[in-house]
């Protein structure tokens, strides 16, 4: 009966040891090996989760930066100062932030657009974008001025004035989120620094154009013309400014005959 006892608890013995050395042997083969700088860039990241940077949240964006598939300065929430913490985490410089800020392409305000009857219902763009005509301004490329981009706007940065949109860039984190919320994809992330810019979304011919709203671009390509830069383009019957060329000069801006160009 001792002998086996002893030959039980050999056995339990060598099994516990085997499992034992099986064990850390396959830790050490499948460990997830973390990288303490993703935590520590982490701790930097503001926490908003905003989606704003391209990434799931910040918890995504940090791995990204860690494993560099992401720019220091991915978070448009943190700006200037937590790009350059996270910079001295990675060991390199932030370097010059391309700041963004949303921009509303439509200046059709309740008293430069023709109406073709007033609506009243649920105040909300992508419920109006499905009623007969698409809204009730005649012009069906702009703002339609009830608000989902201000309702998704975490940090109060939109606002409806004379019916359309309006960003406070100094508020304007860049997120994105608004650009998602708008149903004719009106809204665009342009430089911060920008002086000029095209307040109109319309692919209509110029005669329509004018038959509908005041402040329309009506692709008469006067700007293009005058630009020295070959940084404006007529895209689909709207002007388009390429930033990487704008050189801010304005003769753009000055030759527009209908001031679309800010």
């Amino acid at each position: 009966m001792v002998t086996g006892i002893v030959l039980a608890t050999a056995v339990v013995g060598a099994i516990g040891i085997f499992t034992g050395v099986f064990l850390g042997l396959a830790s050490e083969r499948f460990k997830v090996v973390e990288d303490e700088r993703e935590l520590l860039v982490r701790n930097q990241l503001p926490g908003n989760n905003c989606g704003g940077c391209g990434y799931a949240g910040c918890d995504a964006l940090a791995k990204a930066i860690v494993s560099g598939q992401a720019a220091v300065f991915a978070c448009p929430v943190g700006g200037a100062l937590v790009a350059e913490a996270i910079g001295t985490i990675m060991g390199v410089k932030a370097g010059s932030l391309d700041k963004k800020t949303a921009f509303v392409k439509c200046k059709g305000t309740c008293h430069k657009t023709n109406l073709q009857y007033h609506y009243y219902g649920i105040e909300d763009c992508r419920m109006l974008s499905v009623v007969p005509g698409s809204g009730e301004k005649s012009c069906v490329y702009g703002c339609k001025g009830y608000g989902s981009c201000v309702k998704v706007c975490e940090f109060d940065a939109i606002h409806v004035i004379d019916g359309i949109a309006v960003v406070d860039k100094e508020k304007c984190v860049a997120c994105g989120k608004c650009m998602l919320a708008c149903p004719n994809n009106l809204i665009d992330l342009v430089p911060y620094k920008a002086k000029h810019l095209v307040a109109c979304n319309s692919n209509d011919k110029g005669k329509t154009v004018k038959a509908k709203c005041e402040v329309g671009c009506i692709a008469c390509m006067l700007c293009t013309k005058q630009c020295e830069y070959d940084a404006i383009h007529m895209d689909n019957n709207v002007a388009v400014i390429d930033y990487g060329r704008c050189t801010s000069c304005g003769k753009c801006a000055e030759k527009c005959p209908v001031k679309v160009i800010l």
